[in-house]
Formats: structure tokens, sequence, C-alpha cells
């Protein structure tokens, strides 16, 4: 069979890898941290490589991943809340953990240990479904809900990623989606081109949090070098009709990266980090600060489910 599953410990880090052994194209997922994408292999004319920037030991995610967030499940909500509050249905709420500049920061789930619930291979495809079920966790956060994450590893180095949330509580709640992946392609990204469609951006204030405006956008239409621009910026997509909405290449090897996202997914945010040896791309159902601003924010009513769809893909020149 061309596509198989297999358990691994790397450096303590207990993953699940899904195979294509015509192409040799890898994914390795960590169920128990949020389930984190560890990898996404391609052979490449000088070898393996993998795209996603990861903790290479476990002592290396304990110590930074609640600073860096580096491949993190965005749940219940997407980026930053400011100061870590929000009205709901005529209440305030305040999440009980927070980033240092006083917002509450990229979910609530990046810590959970997610539970196995299916793996397939078959000829075409090799699959892992894993769920977390959170129950009230945070004081700032009352509701039940389940999160299920779906892994496919397809042919021709493809990858899709299929969130389900649902509301298994008695009451209404707000949600938001997104991952928060970062890519390297090799060497820094100020070589790197970069696209993505959209022609409308999210004004941010001095915290990072939207305003609630739009403003034109300019940047990165087509292909372009990276140089030395900064971005920790979101960006509205344009319709994209089933093409790429946005691409990443390395024109030195060759490497590209495609990203496909469902129509869930209206919002990208990217960040160019200080090292620049890799960028964060981040698909989002919503704005940043969502509860508050509304922005994309969906509301769940009990037993509401909500699917969020994300494919990948890997050229190699």
């Amino acid at each position: 069979m061309p596509f198989t599953i297999t358990h691994r410990i790397e450096n303590d880090l207990s993953l699940i890898v899904l195979q294509d052994l015509e192409t040799g194209s890898e994914v390795s997922v960590l169920p128990s941290y949020g389930a984190l994408l560890h990898s996404f292999t391609a052979q490449t004319p000088d070898g393996a490589f993998n795209i996603v920037d990861n903790y290479n030991s476990l002592q290396q995610l304990k110590d930074e991943l609640t600073g860096s967030h580096k491949s993190a499940k965005l749940s219940p909500f997407v980026c930053r809340i400011k100061e870590g509050k929000y009205h709901f249905d005529n209440k305030e709420y305040e999440f009980q953990n927070k980033f240092p500049d006083g917002s509450a920061i990229h979910g609530l789930l990046v810590k959970k240990s997610f539970e196995i619930v299916d793996d397939v291979a078959t000829e075409t495809s090799a699959s892992v479904t894993m769920k977390y079920n959170y129950r009230k966790d945070d004081a700032g956060y009352p509701f039940d809900y389940r999160c299920m994450v779906k892994y496919q590893l397809k042919k021709n180095r493809a990858l899709t990623v299929e969130t389900t949330v649902m509301n298994t509580g008695r009451n209404a709640l707000p949600i938001a989606d997104g991952w928060h992946p970062y890519f390297t392609l090799g060497g820094k990204i100020d070589n790197w081109d970069l696209s993505f469609q959209s022609g409308q951006m999210i004004e941010f204030d001095e915290k990072l949090t939207p305003t609630g405006k739009l403003i034109s956008n300019k940047i990165f239409t087509k292909p372009e070098k990276i140089g030395n621009t900064f971005l920790d910026n979101c960006f509205l997509l344009d319709p994209f009709n089933g093409r790429a909405a946005c691409t990443l290449k390395n024109s030195t090897n060759g490497i590209e990266l495609l990203f496909f996202p469902g129509e869930e997914y209206p919002y990208l945010q990217i960040y160019t980090p200080p090292h620049r040896q890799s960028i964060a791309i981040e698909n989002l159902s919503s704005a940043p600060d969502s509860f508050n601003n509304g922005m994309g924010l969906i509301v769940l009513e009990p037993g509401q489910s909500q699917i969020f769809a994300l494919g990948y893909q890997i050229l190699v020149s």
C-alpha cells in the first residue's frame, strides 16, 4: 500500500506519522500538545526537506510553546483579545492567562492532549483524526465544545487539515478558528517570493488590535521578494475560485508552498520574526479580537457545528 501510518518517538516527542511511500512525502503530528503539525516533508534533489519550523525536542517545546505558539491550533479564538476581556450575551468575560502585553492570545488548546479517534491508510491517502472535549477549562470561556482535527496526506505532496467544532453545551457560544504555523523553505525569508490574493488589510492600533477599518493593500499581490519587509498584519482574502490564495517560494532550491483555504478562512495573518529563518502564515476564520469587534465571529447554538478546511501543497522544481 503506497500510504502508511506509523507511531514514532523522536527526541522524546511522541508522533503519529503519515507517509506516502511512492513520493517519500511525510507528515508528522503531535497529538499530546494541541494536535501540532510537527513536520511536512518532501523529497527534493538534495534529499528530504521539512518545511515546518518546529520544536526539535520535548524540552524545547515545553520551554517555548506558550511564547512562540508554533503550529498551534487557534481555538476558540484567534490571535489577540484586547486586555483578555469581551462581552457576549450581555455578560463580560475575562481570560485567566494573558500574554505579557495584557492580551489573551492564540486560544486555549495549545497544551491540550488530543485523543486519536481514527487513523486510515489507503491506496490514495493516509489520515489521522483527533479530538479534544473542552469543558469550561478557563473561566474566561465557560462553554463546552468539541474540537476535532483531521490531517490527511494525499498524492502529489498535498496535505489537507480539517477542523470541526461542535457546541456540546446548553448555551450559545462565540467561536473562531485558525492555525499558527511557521514555514521554512531554506535560508532567510528575505530571498523568498511571497504573494497572496488580497486587496484589503485590517487596520491595527499600536497593540495590534483591529480598529474595525479595512484599508487598501498593495503589497505582495504579485510574487515578489520579501526582502527586509517586516509584517505583522492581517489581510482580507479576495475570492480565489480554487486557485492558490497564497504562495511562498524559494527560487534558490525550487521549493514552493501553495495555500488553499476554504471559504471559512477569509483572513490571512502574516508575521515575520526577527530571526527571519521562517515566516508565520496563519489562515483564520476571523480577524483578531473578533470576540469584541465581531469581524468574522461565528456564534454556534447548542448542537450546531462548523467545519474549517485548509489545503497545502509542496511543489519541487
